[in-house]
C-alpha cells in the first residue's frame, strides 16, 4: 500500500433527529461491513453510542439483543446467514438471492471502566482490531494512542434531547471507500 493509500482521509456529518434515525443509520452501515472493520465510537453518555450499535448489528444480519457491554467489557456475537444481494438484470436495486453467506462476528467492546488504556493489551483486545470479524468499541478515545491507523470514528454529540450530531471520519483508503458507499446508500434512500 501506498503511503498515500495510508493517509486518504474523509469526513461525513449528519444529523439524527431519533433514536430510531440513529440505529437506522448504524444499520445502513451495517449491511456494507465485510468484516475485519475497526469502528471507534466517542460520544458522553446517552449520545447514541449503543443505539448506533444496535443498528449496525441489526444490518449485519445479528438478531440478538445488542446492550453495553460496560461491566463485561466485551460481547461476541455470531454471524448468522444472510442472502447475497444480486443485480436483476445487471439493473438496480439488487435482490436477494437463493444463496447464502454467513456474515462477520461481532465484537462489541465498551471502554467505559478502563482506568488504563494499557489494560486492552492485557486482556488480549488488541487481537480483535485484527480479526476477520466486525470491531465496535465505545468510549474509543480512552485509548487513541492504541488504535490501529485505518480505521472509521463516529463522534456522537447531543444537541437537543432527541437530536445527535454524528461525525463519522474514515482513516485509509478501504474506510474511505466505506464511508463513500454509506454516504450514497443513506442519501439514495433517506425518504424512507
Amino acid at each position: 500500500m501506498t503511503r498515500s493509500q495510508q493517509e486518504a482521509k474523509s469526513t461525513l456529518d449528519i444529523i439524527s433527529h431519533s433514536s430510531a434515525q440513529t440505529q437506522r443509520l448504524g444499520m445502513r452501515l451495517g449491511e456494507l461491513l465485510q468484516g475485519g472493520e475497526l469502528i471507534l465510537l466517542d460520544g458522553q453518555l446517552g449520545t447514541g453510542k449503543t443505539t448506533f450499535t444496535q443498528g449496525l448489528a441489526r444490518g449485519m444480519g445479528i438478531t440478538e439483543i445488542i446492550n453495553s457491554p460496560t461491566f463485561t467489557l466485551l460481547k461476541e456475537y455470531q454471524g448468522h446467514p444472510v442472502p447475497i444481494m444480486e443485480p436483476v438484470q445487471n439493473t438496480l436495486p439488487k435482490q436477494p438471492s437463493s444463496q447464502q453467506c454467513i456474515s462477520p462476528p461481532l465484537y462489541h467492546i465498551d471502554l467505559y471502566r478502563l482506568e488504563n488504556p494499557e489494560e486492552i493489551i492485557d486482556l488480549g483486545f488488541e487481537d480483535y482490531f485484527f480479526s476477520s470479524g466486525v470491531c465496535v468499541i465505545e468510549w474509543a478515545d480512552k485509548a487513541d494512542l492504541l488504535w490501529p491507523k485505518e480505521h472509521l470514528r463516529i463522534r456522537l454529540k447531543m444537541m437537543s434531547e432527541t437530536k445527535r450530531g454524528l461525525v463519522l471520519t474514515a482513516t485509509g483508503l478501504h474506510y474511505c471507500e466505506l464511508l463513500q458507499q454509506f454516504q450514497k446508500n443513506t442519501y439514495a434512500t433517506t425518504s424512507s
